[in-house]
């Protein structure tokens, strides 16, 4: 069993969704194919959700009429008869039929996740209808029945397990099946979703679920790149990752690849091949449990970081204290990206500042507590790179004009961090580029 997914710009178009029909019917194995919303469709849907939010019915109505003549649109192009014109009409009847009918209805944060699940069943139902089209056999697989998390929003995988292998036993006679990225139902047994990029892992649960024998994520770049292509002009593939690198490299800013989608894959050990609808041949890259070699492989840069720094002379030395510190964030559930101590101050940065305010009033009573917004955390990752010869010396002769807040080496075998200035974040990739890469 092979798991596909393909992403928003991978579906975004009538004629993608055609070459994406192509991929999946190459060869004869069996496949389990994810598909995101289409490229445009969440934003759509965040800001008819946004508008409801604030009560202004009239915005999101006309939000809600743009996003449908999109889509009627799109369907023209997509199939071509008259059969499956009516069938995809029908499909868009139903769901904007819905988010009319909202338009009435008291808004919470439950009606919030059914609104951001439209686009995930409009583009996997009308998909599946032009499969019906072209005569291609396949299941619809709703991802609302398998796809579950628990009370605290992390993913159930023995639930998954037991539940797609039911449905998988259940019709052995298929041998291509289309599902939903992104959604889910929670303990509750309501519609929410993984958060943003979770189409990825989606496709990586489902991988550890049926033990995939690949997981591929089919996006509009040849696979993960050393630098970002977005900022710096020559930038190369890599071919080979462990699953530590690219999860060091996913959760710092590498866009390719949604952070949480590595670890069910490592789990099971599926490999996971990160390729380009765009050029599918391409050879793309493969994350597997091997690195295939040593050294600096990429570096990736994490945006929208805020360090809080706590000075206290009076406490740092005693016994607890950093235990004391942790113990604030962890109430909070906000997770620690970086940590550096000296004798009188210790300094973190997190990427979530949603309760900044509530952890400064509780981290007070430490000692001064200073916190800024708008840093950047750069990672250098590869593996074995704390044994490559000069590489710190090359980094910071490379990093000379960059005023270095925190450096983080040695607490991973895989990674370099510094936290800089976040406008200091362009110069930085491209001076790296050029003293570590060469390029």
């Amino acid at each position: 069993m092979k798991i596909m997914k393909f992403g928003g710009t991978s579906v975004g178009k009538p004629e993608r969704m055609h070459e994406v029909s192509r991929l999946i019917t190459k060869d004869a194995e069996s496949k389990i194919v994810v598909l995101s919303a289409l490229s445009g469709t969440t934003n759509s849907l965040v800001a008819i959700s946004d508008s409801l939010a604030k009560s202004d019915r009239v915005t999101a109505k006309q939000q809600i009429d743009t996003l449908e003549t999109h889509y009627q649109n799109f369907i023209s192009e997509l199939v071509k008869t008259d059969a499956a014109l009516a069938k995809a009409k029908a499909i868009l009847t139903e769901h904007f039929e819905f988010l009319n009918i909202i338009l009435k209805i008291s808004f919470n944060e439950a009606l919030n996740k059914d609104i951001l699940a439209q686009g995930e069943l409009l583009s996997t139902k009308l998909f599946s209808t032009f499969l019906e089209e072209q005569g291609i056999d396949h299941m619809y697989l709703p991802a609302l029945d398998f796809m579950v998390i628990d009370e605290y929003d992390e993913p159930d995988l023995d639930t998954i397990k037991k539940k797609l292998s039911e449905i998988l036993n259940a019709n052995t006679d298929k041998k291509l099946f289309i599902t939903q990225g992104y959604i889910c139902r929670n303990a509750k047994g309501e519609v929410d979703n993984l958060k943003r990029g979770g189409s990825d892992y989606s496709a990586s649960l489902i991988a550890a679920a049926c033990n995939a024998t690949v997981c591929e994520i089919w996006t509009d770049i040849d696979g993960m790149h050393n630098n970002d292509p977005r900022v710096v002009n020559k930038t190369v593939a890599i071919e080979q990752l462990s699953f530590d690198e690219a999860a060091e490299l996913a959760y710092f800013g590498a866009k390719i690849l949604h952070p949480t989608c590595i670890w069910p894959a490592q789990l099971a050990k599926v490999p996971v091949k990160l390729l380009n609808t765009m050029q599918p041949d391409a050879a793309g890259t493969t994350i597997t449990s091997e690195a295939g070699s040593n050294g600096v492989k990429a570096v990736a840069a994490k945006d929208g970081i805020t360090v809080i720094n706590i000075k206290s002379s009076r406490m740092l030395l005693a016994y607890g204290f950093l235990r004391k510190v942790f113990e604030v964030f962890e109430k909070y559930r906000t997770s620690i990206d970086m940590i550096t101590t000296s004798e009188v101050a210790v300094s973190v940065t997190i990427d979530n500042d949603t309760y900044l305010d509530e952890i400064i009033k509780e981290l007070e009573p430490f000692g001064t507590v200073e916190a800024e917004k708008g840093q950047t955390i750069v990672s250098i990752v590869g593996n074995e790179i704390s044994e490559t010869k000069n590489l710190v010396q090359r980094l910071f002769t490379a990093l000379a004009d960059i005023p270095v807040r925190m450096v983080s080496y040695g607490g991973s075998k895989h990674n370099v961090s510094i936290l800089i200035p976040g406008s200091y974040k362009t110069q930085t990739l491209q001076v790296i580029n050029s003293g570590i890469f060469g390029l």
